[in-house]
């Protein structure tokens, strides 16, 4: 595992000082956090990026690969209904690249309303702040990237899709693999939709039957799963792909209209635009958002001439389900970002706290935000 290199005392008390003006609480989080949520938030893919840990017991944990999720669960144990937490550490993901760090520092802060506070507001307050932060490390050619999972999800609404098939939709949104995989069925035959003959047999049982029958075959053929996975979530992935090749597909003319719209990336009134023309008056209710996010950004200093809105923009882990946004830098390539940050208001519901909470954060990498940095 390699680390980045430590970045001086001055620069990361420039990057901070943006973070503690908010007089946030401040947190932290344990190194190890549990496997089966990260992997439920972001997909079986981000596996092969964490640096898991296996108990003697067979239980999995991984180093922490990020703070949002511990600080919500964190957020929710104090039972509050609002905060605002900072926070500051090592987080770990096994870079796709050679020569990339695995060990990273991060700097960030969380917020959490009980939903009397206006939203665009707060979401303005985030973004001002990660630009803030990035702008103090020094680091030239700053951009600021702006995506909105919500506005894909009401464009989708506007397609006229079946309810199941608009709900799969929407979930492999932030997952490029399975959205890539959910467009293509659309351009396939129904013969070449099948799933597999086993997982067309799995199919039929109950998970715990299915589970019973692939240990069975195991057995027989003396081989035992591995990659930490037992055969009952085998069995369910087995089973979810044979019910997903059944279901209703998106119609050619479905899928290429959402491959026009996650194609647009321009200039935020040029974007805008273009998603109006191509999605209708259905969509007028989240634009005119937009317009007032735009004056709310730049009342707090944030250069949005200098911004792009990318309808494809989105991160790791696919709890976000409103504002998405990056600070990248020109010195640096696209994938790596010197801040991101977005809206999560059901991820805090998802992980057992009340429905209807508001919650946005940001984080930023103070090694890429330095002018001597990462390079």
């Amino acid at each position: 595992m390699s680390a980045e290199p430590a970045v001086p005392a001055d620069a990361l008390a420039a990057i901070r000082a943006p973070f503690l003006a908010m007089e946030a609480e401040v947190v932290d989080a344990p190194i190890l956090q549990p496997l089966g949520l990260l992997l439920e938030l972001a997909g079986e893919a981000m596996r092969a990026r964490l640096f898991v840990v296996q108990s003697e017991g067979g239980q999995e944990t991984c180093l922490r690969p990020d703070f949002t999720v511990p600080v919500v669960r964190q957020h929710l144990e104090s039972g509050r209904s609002s905060g605002r937490y900072f926070y500051e550490g090592k987080a770990f993901r096994a870079s796709p690249e050679p020569g990339r760090p695995d060990e990273f520092r991060q700097i960030g802060l969380e917020r959490f309303d009980d939903g009397a506070v206006p939203t665009l507001e707060a979401d303005a307050e985030i973004a001002a702040l990660a630009w803030r932060a990035a702008a103090a490390g020094g680091r030239g050619g700053l951009g600021l990237w702006l995506g909105d999972v919500a506005l894909f999800s009401a464009f989708v609404d506007g397609l006229g899709l079946a309810a199941p098939l608009a709900a799969r939709v929407r979930r492999a949104a932030a997952r490029p693999r399975l959205l890539a995989g959910e467009l293509a069925r659309a351009d396939q035959p129904p013969a070449a939709r099948e799933a597999g003959r086993l997982a067309d047999l799995l199919a039929g049982l109950s998970e715990a039957e299915a589970a019973t029958v692939l240990e069975e075959m195991w057995a027989l053929a003396g081989i035992a799963p591995v990659g930490g996975r037992g055969p009952a979530e085998i069995a369910q992935r087995l089973i979810r792909r044979a019910e997903a090749a059944r279901a209703p597909a998106l119609s050619a003319d479905q899928a290429d209209r959402i491959r026009r719209f996650l194609a647009i990336e321009a200039a935020p009134a040029e974007a805008f635009a273009v998603i109006r023309e191509l999605g209708g008056a259905g969509l007028d209710a989240p634009l005119a958002d937009w317009s007032r996010r735009l004056d709310l950004m730049a009342a707090a200093g944030v250069p949005v001439g200098q911004a792009r809105f990318s309808a494809a923009l989105g991160h790791a882990f696919d709890y976000y389900d409103g504002l998405t946004f990056e600070v990248r830098s020109a010195a640096l390539h696209g994938d790596r970002a010197v801040a991101v940050g977005g809206r999560y208001d059901s991820l805090p519901a998802r992980l057992g706290g009340a429905a209807g909470s508001q919650a946005v954060g940001c984080m930023i990498r103070p090694w890429r935000a330095w002018a001597g940095g990462e390079a």
